[in-house]
């Protein structure tokens, strides 16, 4: 069986783990937690989630991307997509192609009062476009 190649030569489980690590270390940041502070919460070694935002862990163990989804505050199921175990075909929630931008929302933990003024400026931006 001949392995898939994407642009450089790159594999899918290479372009996944990317995407995933791109994804984790975005929702870590925006919750303001170190990586110290994520392996005494989810007993995920330093190492281990180091790897895992430079992309260098490939198809992670579905109960670390639980573990992660817990502490971060978000989908579970979505965490599973982008580290390529699940589609939309086999996933029966509806909407859950989530952008990285709105998982990051919905992890940010915002006040009423923030969640309007993030409105206003998206707002704001697709007027000036």
């Amino acid at each position: 069986m001949r392995r898939l190649s994407y642009k450089g030569g790159a594999t899918r489980e290479r372009v996944v783990a990317v995407r995933l690590a791109s994804l984790l270390r975005d929702i870590r940041k925006l919750r303001g937690l170190s990586l110290r502070d994520v392996e005494q919460r989810t007993s995920i070694s330093n190492a281990y989630l180091s790897q895992l935002e430079r992309g260098e862990a490939e198809n992670p163990a579905p109960q670390k991307l639980h573990k992660l989804a817990d502490c971060y505050g978000v989908p579970y199921v979505d965490l599973m997509k982008a580290a390529g175990y699940l589609t939309s075909a086999n996933n029966d929630r509806p909407n859950s192609d989530l952008t990285q931008f709105q998982v990051a929302l919905m992890s940010a933990n915002l006040s009423e009062a923030e969640q309007e003024q993030v409105l206003k400026y998206v707002m704001f931006l697709k007027s000036q476009t």
